[in-house]
C-alpha cells in the first residue's frame, strides 16, 4: 500500500500517537483530513502484515466518496471492503458476508462518523459490537462524537474494546455515569465522573479542532422570518391544541407525534388528524403560493452564489427542485437524497459543481461527506432538532480549501415549532427534552390539566 499525498504536521502528531496502539479514535473536525491521517495508521499495519484487509464501514451516502478519497491517497488498495452503517441495521446477506469477512482475514476496522452507532440498543451497534470483537485492530472517526452528552461515548468505545471505560454494559456505565431526572423516565438529568471518562479514552484518542490547525474564513449566521397564510395558522394552532392532548405522561413518542403533525403543516401539509400517519394533502395545489417558498425566493433573488439548501421532507425537495428549475432555468437546480440513486448522486454533485447553481438536499444523505467548498452559502429551508447532524451538514463547505466566509441562513416560521428547534440548535438542546421540561413545570404545579382548561376557555372565548 503506497500513500501518493503528504501529511500535515498535525496529522503527523495524530499518527505518531496512534500509531504505537491497536485501537484509537480520531476525533477530527470536518475538513481536517481524518481519511488521510487514517490511511497512513492503516498504511503500516497493512505493508507491515500485521493485516491483510480494510473494512470501511461509513454512512451509506458518502461510499463513492469515501472510495474517491482512498483511490486520492493511495495505491495498490487491493483488499478493502466498504459497507454502510445503515446496511447494518437490516441487510442479512451483508452481516453473514462481513462476519464471514473477518473471521477468515486479518481485519483492519475503520468506523466512520461513529456517532451513528452511539445507541446501544440499535441493531446496527450490536452488529458492528460483534464484527469489532473479531478484529484486532480497530479506529472509529469522528468530528463531533458527542452531539448531547457523555454518554453518547459508551456504544462508540465499546466498538473499540470494553476495557479501556471498564464497562461491559450499558447499565454498568449509568451507574457511574448518569444521573436520570426523577421526573421523567428515561430522560438524562446530568452526567457524573465525567473526569474519569475523559482519563479513559485520552490515551486512545486524538483531538483536533479546524481552528487549531486551520486558518478557515469565518462563518456567519442569519434567520430570515415569515408567516404562515391565515387559514395554514388556524389549521397549525388546531392541529397544536388537538395534539397536546395526545401528550400522555410525557412519553416520547407521543410528543414525536405532536412535534411531527406541527412540522408537517408549517411544510404546506393539512393533516388529518384521525390518520395515525396525518396523511398527504397538500395546504397549497400551486407550490408557489406557499409563503415558505416565497421567502426562500425572495433570499435568493439577492444572490448570485451558488447554494445548497437543506430540506427535512421529500415533498419539500421535490417541489423547490421542479420551482427553480421553472424560475432560473432547466438545469439549474439538483436534488441530492434517498430518493437518488448512488451513481446519480455523483453526477448531481458534479452538475452542481460544474453548472446548476442550487444543490436541493436532505442533511441526513448529504450531512456526511461531501467536499462542497465549491460553495459559501447553505440555506436551512427547513430544520430538524438533530444538531449532530447540523453541524456535520454545515461543515460540507466550512473545511479545507474554503476561501470564502461561509454564510448560513436559516428561514424560520414566525410564532410555531421552527422557532423553539432553533433555538434549541443554538443551545445545543434536544427539543424533546426541552418540551419534557416545560411540560414536567407545568405538571409540578398540576397545572398540564389547567393549561388544556385554558386553551379551551381561549378557543371558547374566540
Amino acid at each position: 500500500m503506497t500513500l501518493k499525498t503528504e501529511l500535515l504536521p498535525y496529522q503527523i502528531k495524530a499518527v505518531e500517537k496512534l500509531s504505537k496502539i491497536k485501537v484509537g479514535a480520531l476525533y477530527m473536525e470536518m475538513g481536517t483530513g481524518k481519511t488521510r491521517t487514517a490511511l497512513e495508521l492503516i498504511a503500516r499495519r497493512y505493508n507491515a502484515g500485521k493485516v491483510n484487509h480494510i473494512l470501511w464501514l461509513c454512512p451509506c451516502s458518502v461510499k463513492t466518496t469515501i472510495k474517491r478519497e482512498i483511490i486520492k491517497h493511495a495505491d495498490h488498495i487491493e483488499h478493502l471492503t466498504i459497507c454502510g452503517i445503515e446496511t447494518l441495521s437490516s441487510s442479512i446477506r451483508a452481516n453473514v458476508e462481513l462476519r464471514r469477512l473477518v473471521q477468515n482475514k486479518d481485519v483492519f476496522l475503520i468506523v466512520d462518523e461513529s456517532n451513528l452507532v452511539k445507541n446501544h440498543k440499535a441493531k446496527r451497534t450490536q452488529n458492528i459490537m460483534w464484527l469489532a470483537e473479531e478484529c484486532t485492530y480497530k479506529l472509529i472517526l469522528n468530528g463531533t462524537p458527542i452531539s448531547r452528552n457523555e454518554a453518547d461515548l459508551f456504544a462508540q468505545w465499546m466498538i473499540l474494546d470494553w476495557r479501556i471505560l471498564g464497562y461491559r454494559s450499558y447499565w454498568s456505565f449509568a451507574n457511574n455515569h448518569i444521573q436520570w431526572d426523577d421526573k421523567v423516565r428515561g430522560k438524562i438529568k446530568s452526567m457524573l465522573n465525567v473526569d474519569y471518562i475523559v482519563r479513559k479514552i485520552a490515551p486512545y484518542s486524538y483531538q483536533i479542532k479546524k481552528e487549531e490547525c486551520l486558518d478557515l474564513p469565518r462563518k456567519t449566521y442569519g434567520t430570515v422570518y415569515y408567516e404562515l397564510d391565515n387559514k395554514q395558522m388556524d389549521h397549525y394552532h388546531y392541529c397544536a391544541h388537538e395534539l397536546l392532548f395526545e401528550v400522555d405522561e410525557l412519553e416520547p413518542h407521543t410528543i414525536y407525534r405532536m412535534f411531527t403533525g406541527l412540522q408537517n403543516v408549517i411544510s404546506g401539509i393539512a393533516i388529518n388528524l384521525e390518520n395515525k400517519n396525518f396523511g398527504r394533502n397538500m395546504f397549497f395545489k400551486d407550490p408557489l403560493e406557499n409563503p415558505r417558498i416565497q421567502t426562500l425566493l425572495e433570499v435568493l433573488d439577492r444572490l448570485n452564489e451558488k447554494v445548497i439548501i437543506f430540506c427535512k421532507y421529500t415533498h419539500e425537495i421535490d417541489d423547490l427542485v421542479k420551482v427553480l428549475n421553472n424560475k432560473y432555468g432547466a438545469g439549474s437546480s439538483v436534488k441530492f437524497n434517498g430518493d437518488v440513486s448512488q451513481k446519480e448522486r455523483q453526477e448531481n454533485i458534479r452538475k452542481f459543481e460544474y453548472s446548476a447553481q442550487f444543490f436541493v438536499a436532505n442533511k441526513m444523505t448529504a450531512g456526511y461527506g461531501l467536499n462542497l467548498q465549491f460553495c459559501n452559502y447553505v440555506i436551512y429551508y427547513s430544520n430538524d432538532w438533530d444538531y449532530a447532524t447540523r453541524v456535520q451538514s454545515e461543515d460540507r463547505v466550512h473545511r479545507l480549501g474554503q476561501n470564502k466566509n461561509v454564510h448560513i441562513i436559516d428561514i424560520v416560521a414566525e410564532n410555531t415549532l421552527d422557532e423553539r428547534i432553533l433555538s434549541c440548535l443554538f443551545r445545543k438542546e434536544h427539543l424533546v427534552d426541552a418540551f419534557k421540561g416545560w411540560l414536567e413545570e407545568l405538571k409540578d404545579k398540576k397545572s398540564l390539566k389547567a393549561m388544556r382548561d385554558w386553551l379551551d376557555e381561549k378557543d371558547a372565548s374566540a
